[in-house]
């Protein structure tokens, strides 16, 4: 490649890319369509006259993803990242769990080989960091949703390359096993531990030490040589450098400078992005799109709806509600750079057809192009969702949040952690052996078939029955042991978001906390049993192992029902006497929040989460809805307990009912819903009315 072919390649792309954009500014669509549009433009595959160097053009896209990934880490320290890493760990775990199933059971569905199944299944399994960054920057989304959202994509591009180690091993015939993963997991932890002790010394503080000299071209080539720096330590590491880049920003943002350097390092990301979305859109090749088209459509609806679902139910387990829920699961709706990877390591190391790799790509293409609308029409979504709900899984859905935000602000004992610790341990005792069980079963079932039949002179069906009898038996202590250690996980955890009132004392708690216990044991069953079934059904021939666990789910699912129509019930209550000591403060005169009513009336009634009064002034833009337009708990995760209008009160309002000047409402959720519920009441911020 010479200096003629670069600034030719270039020259196309920048001037292509710079006309559609334009053309889609003007339509008011998202750019990252244009930039794919112009890819396909000057890419191989339509009968255009005017080609770029494919070569030239995936270099330069590669500078794009170091620095977007940069600018991502930058607006997210790794303070953030703590903040949300459990709730984001949790949530990519199941997502990548379901995801890499749902996978390899449509590879085998469409006839491919079970390495090729496998395969499928960690392409479809992992988003797009780079997609989603551009299309969260365009759209403008900020707060608790770019976090988390962010969180997952991190946790997935470390589960990727978990996932990379663990096919290569698969492929190259060295066998998956545990010490396989362990030495895989812990270079990574040792990679990720060194790099970020080392870094918190240097990085911050060279990055300050740059700034007090005020340039900006010596702080804009500084920092850049510190992304690349990153990126390439972690290209030579073996792993991505995304990954590195999205480090080196997160590190230069615990200098407390990023804002500045964000703006430096911004007109150059956004060129270098562009190419990137250009390379995306150059790989889409009609020809392959008509020849394989029953997959593509096939994986295409399965990433958009499976990680919809998938992440959504874990992003809801975790405490995030209804609405921030499945605006996740929309945002992460697609594949991207690591799916290329992924299939390019298979097609390297013949464990796949040269199929798969367009496939993957054809699909990473249409959910690139999904993206934008998803992530548009993700809040309106959630809105509907949230209203379709029967009532009573409404007010639970509100409550659980605040639930699992009070526990994460408990303070647990040395004797509480021990008791968590113990039980953890157990569940995954149990679950790493019932796993063994089935795949020993599955890999020696046909041999111990016939060993029956030639020492017992049993039949083929007899023999092989008693086969999968004594596997059973044998099974059967560790799915118990399963239910009932997460049962008592759920417990100890319940207990400790809302402790049992003392020996001999009405219990005022137990309706919500027998909610919070069966919520918290699908959630546990879900994390536990989505990778069993994603490591266990390549060696099943059915679903017996999804069956068992859908019916195990059903049936916590109807307890779940009954618990939350009971607290339902308690919620009223609590309603009730909100109301009744607003209306009985109106009476005497006093406002609303002048005592601690609503503390009085939480210690009574608990588990309604944080409690907030609001006062409706005459210039209040929502005077004069109803709360169906208003959608307060759709756009907010807040709910309206009761109303106060002087003396009289409505105890859960329904949502035909229409807000008054001088109406006092009594709100219901997490600190973040309760402070965007006053925000959008317009009545200030959390803090200058709260009781």
């Amino acid at each position: 490649m010479d200096a003629h072919d670069f600034l030719e390649a270039l020259t196309i792309v920048l001037c292509t890319a710079g006309l559609t954009t334009v053309v889609f500014q003007r339509l008011r669509q998202p750019v990252v369509l244009g930039y794919m549009l112009a890819g396909l433009i000057v890419g191989p595959h339509v009968p255009v006259p005017l080609i770029a160097d494919r070569a030239v053009v995936h270099t330069l896209s590669e500078l794009g993803v170091i620095l977007l990934m940069f600018s991502l880490g930058l607006e997210f320290s790794l303070r953030k990242l703590l903040k949300v890493g459990a709730a984001a760990m949790l949530t990519a775990f199941i997502q990548c769990s379901v995801m890499v199933w749902l996978g390899y059971v449509a590879g085998r569905a469409f006839g491919w080989t079970s390495r090729e199944a496998i395969f499928t299944g960690a392409i479809v399994a992992i988003s797009s960091t780079t997609i989603i960054a551009k299309a969260f920057e365009e759209q403008r989304i900020q707060g608790r949703l770019r976090d988390l959202v962010v969180g997952v994509l991190i946790v997935e591009d470390l589960i990727a390359v978990l996932l990379m180690a663990t096919l290569t091993a698969l492929a190259t015939g060295e066998g998956v096993s545990a010490v396989t993963v362990a030495k895989s997991s812990g270079r990574l932890g040792a990679f990720l531990i060194v790099l970020i002790s080392l870094g918190l010394v240097v990085v911050p503080r060279t990055i300050r030490a740059i700034l007090r000299l005020d340039r900006a071209e010596t702080t804009l080539v500084a920092t850049i040589g510190i992304c690349f720096a990153f990126a390439l330590a972690a290209l030579e590491l073996g792993y991505s450098v995304a990954l590195g880049a999205f480090l080196a920003g997160s590190l230069v943002a615990e200098s407390g400078e990023e804002k500045a350097i964000e703006r430096l390092v911004q007109p150059v990301r956004d060129m270098f992005a562009a190419i990137f979305f250009v390379s995306v859109g150059m790989m889409i090749d009609p020809e392959l799109l008509a020849q394989h088209w029953k997959a593509v459509v096939a994986l295409t609806a399965l990433v958009i709806v499976g990680k919809v679902v998938s992440v959504s139910v874990g992003a809801f387990l975790t405490g995030n509600g209804t609405r921030t829920s499945v605006q996740t699961g929309m945002s992460l709706a697609q594949i991207g750079e690591f799916s290329f990877i992924i299939a390019a390591l298979g097609l390297s190391l013949g464990a796949t057809g040269t199929f798969l790799y367009p496939i993957a790509i054809s699909v990473s293409a249409l959910t690139t192009l999904t993206t934008p609308w998803l992530i548009r029409w993700s809040g309106p979504t959630a809105s509907w969702v949230d209203r379709k709900l029967p009532r009573s899984i409404q007010t639970f859905a509100t409550l659980y949040a605040t639930w699992v935000e009070e526990l994460g602000a408990v303070k647990r004992s040395d004797a509480s952690q021990a008791e968590l610790r113990h039980l953890v341990k157990l569940l995954l005792v149990d679950a790493t052996l019932l796993g063994l069980i089935v795949i020993a079963t599955a890999a020696t079932a046909d041999a111990d078939t016939a060993l029956l039949v030639r020492h017992l002179g049993l039949e083929d069906t007899l023999a092989f029955v008693v086969v999968i009898a004594a596997a059973t038996l044998l099974a059967t202590p560790f799915c118990v042991g399963l239910f009932r250690i997460s049962a008592n996980l759920g417990r100890t955890l319940a207990a400790m978001a809302l402790p049992p009132s003392e020996a001999g004392r009405l219990d005022l708690a137990e309706a919500p906390r027998r909610a919070l216990v069966v919520t918290l044991q699908v959630a546990i069953l879900v994390v536990v049993g989505a990778p069993m079934l994603a490591i266990t059904q390549p060696f099943l021939p059915g679903f017996e192992g999804a069956a068992l666990m859908v019916a195990i789910l059903m049936a916590l699912g109807l307890a779940f029902w009954r618990s939350a129509a009971n607290l339902q019930g308690h919620v009223r209550a609590g309603a009730q006497m909100i109301v009744e000591a607003l209306a009985a403060q109106a009476r005497a005169g006093a406002r609303p929040a002048s005592d601690h009513t609503l503390e009085r009336v939480r210690a009574l009634v608990p588990g309604l989460g944080l409690l907030d009064t609001f006062t409706l002034a005459p210039t209040s833009p929502v005077v004069g809805q109803t709360l169906a337009s208003l959608d307060l708990r759709g756009r907010t995760g807040a709910t309206v307990l009761g109303i106060t209008r002087g003396e009289e009160g409505v105890t859960l309002p329904t949502a035909h009912e229409r807000l008054r000047a001088g109406d006092v409402l009594a709100i219901a959720g997490t600190h973040e819903a309760v402070a965007a519920a006053r925000a959008l009441l317009g009545v200030g911020d959390l803090d200058a009315g709260a009781p």
